[in-house]
């Protein structure tokens, strides 16, 4: 067995049947990461591996802890992890070794997983490219030369090499799909409130970026999902759906599929993702669904303006307790913050108005249709030297996110959404696309992805 490649699934179902060993599996994870991470630079801030085997072991003579029992995870770097460092990214935090687990990391903990390390991320999870001053950046298993997305781009490359076969990721505006889509693994970004956040701050304003699992199958992304999801009583908000795992294949005879394309141009691609994503849309078919294109339902542009002002009001507050030290945050952090704390009461109401009529447009859209697609992102992995796209196909961008803006309708609303691999382009990189419900459907994307996965298998396949 290529425990590099075995399912989470797989791998949690032998040490609890005896078959393998939770030290077994951290050895062998640990001669992976050796053998992969010095190019990749996909999991920093690693433990000391005799902590980790010492873990391992007294998991091995000690009670079953729960469904992630003995499986080994590296925690994205936004998330702090008690005794690990904790930089987000950031020169500022380099040393910051938290005593506290934040909440998603202490449920993943309790389950059973051992925690070992960190997935690198981009300062503060901002732009889809994951480099930062403390750790470097992280390269495209594909082609070394490419980005490898963000912000859990470390998450993403971590799963696409065999490092890890779980992680957690978040998702802002596509920090989790995108990923996803470049390092052909799967990524699901749940709706809104089913993972809480962390129980700091503000919690009833900012309701746009979510925690949320990845793997390499729709099968494990069930399992890390109830283990993150649930309330958390210091929170206001709350999504009550019922448990995804196990996750099982749908019948998709009947299904109402909608493609929504480049949302009648309005969305700039580079040449070949649309035509991949048209031919992943054909296994759909062949499964039974009926897929039919879809008019625009919403001006793209207001969805864009509502976007831009309630994300830069979001991350403005976020980095509000950091403005003495404006000076130590990356170009992309600065505008954030000078744009955020520019914004008006009045602006974010208005921003906010727009938000909600396009909840309630995609509401009277999913009566017709049980699923919508679109893909997960405009352009290919770029070069790795590259900061951010300035143009697509001729097009200028106007921010450095515009070149992200087809993960906007999901993410503005708050929609659970799937990331699936489609497979590979002309040079050999790999993309996806996203398959996306209602408010509250987690359980029934997921069992489409089951479905489109067990006729694809695009994770297990390389590029010729």
């Amino acid at each position: 067995m290529d425990l590099s490649q075995t399912t989470a699934m797989d791998l949690l179902n032998a040490i609890a049947a005896g078959r393998l060993s939770a030290v077994e599996v951290m050895q062998a994870t640990l001669e992976r990461i050796a053998t992969v991470n010095g190019s990749a630079n996909a999991i920093v801030a690693l433990r000391d591996p005799d902590d980790l085997l010492a873990e391992a072991r007294a998991l091995d003579t000690g009670p079953n802890r729960g469904p992630l029992h003995g499986l080994p995870i590296a925690v994205k770097d936004l998330v702090n992890v008690a005794g690990i460092v904790s930089s987000q990214g950031s020169p500022i935090f380099k040393d910051h070794v938290p005593q506290k687990d934040d909440l998603i990391a202490a449920r993943m903990r309790a389950a059973g997983a051992v925690l070992i390390g960190k997935t690198n991320v981009p300062e503060f999870g901002l732009g889809s490219h994951t480099f930062n001053q403390v750790y470097g950046a992280t390269r495209n298993p594909y082609n070394s030369a490419r980005t490898c997305g963000g912000s859990s781009g470390g998450a993403a490359v971590a799963l696409a090499t065999g490092m890890v076969a779980l992680a957690d990721g978040s998702d802002m505006m596509g920090s989790l799909r995108n990923p996803a889509a470049w390092n052909n693994v799967y990524g699901f970004r749940p709706s809104w409130g089913r993972v809480p956040s962390e129980p700091a701050g503000d919690g009833y304003l900012h309701q746009l970026s979510t925690l949320g699992p990845m793997a390499r199958c729709p099968e494990d992304l069930g399992l890390l999902l109830d283990v993150i999801s649930g309330p958390d009583p210091r929170q206001p908000y709350w999504d009550a759906s019922p448990s995804a795992s196990p996750v099982e294949a749908c019948d998709m005879r009947g299904l109402r599929i909608g493609w929504l394309d480049d949302w009648g141009g309005a969305y700039p691609f580079q040449h070949g993702i649309r035509e991949l994503c048209r031919n992943a849309l054909d296994v759909f078919s062949q499964l039974g669904a009926k897929v039919t294109p879809v008019v625009p339902p919403f001006v793209a542009e207001r969805i864009w303006n509502s976007w831009s002002t309630l994300r830069a009001w979001s991350v403005a507050a976020g980095l509000a307790e950091l403005s003495e030290q404006r000076a130590a945050l990356k170009d992309t952090a600065q505008w954030e913050l000078d744009r955020g704390q520019a914004l008006t009461a009045m602006q974010v109401h208005r921003a906010s108005e727009t938000r909600s009529e396009w909840f309630r447009c995609a509401a009277e859209l999913f009566q017709d249709y049980d699923a919508l697609i679109l893909p997960s992102a405009q352009v290919w992995p770029f070069q790795i030297e590259t900061p951010y796209p300035t143009d697509i196909a001729g097009t200028e961008m106007d921010t450095y996110h515009r070149w992200m803006e087809v993960m906007v309708p999901v993410s503005l609303i708050g929609l659970p959404c799937l990331s699936v691999p489609v497979g590979f382009g002309a040079e050999g990189l790999p993309m996806g696309m996203q398959v996306f419900g209602p408010r509250g459907s987690d359980a029934r994307i997921l069992s489409i992805g089951a479905a489109y996965h067990a006729a694809t298998r695009w994770p297990q396949k390389r590029p010729a």
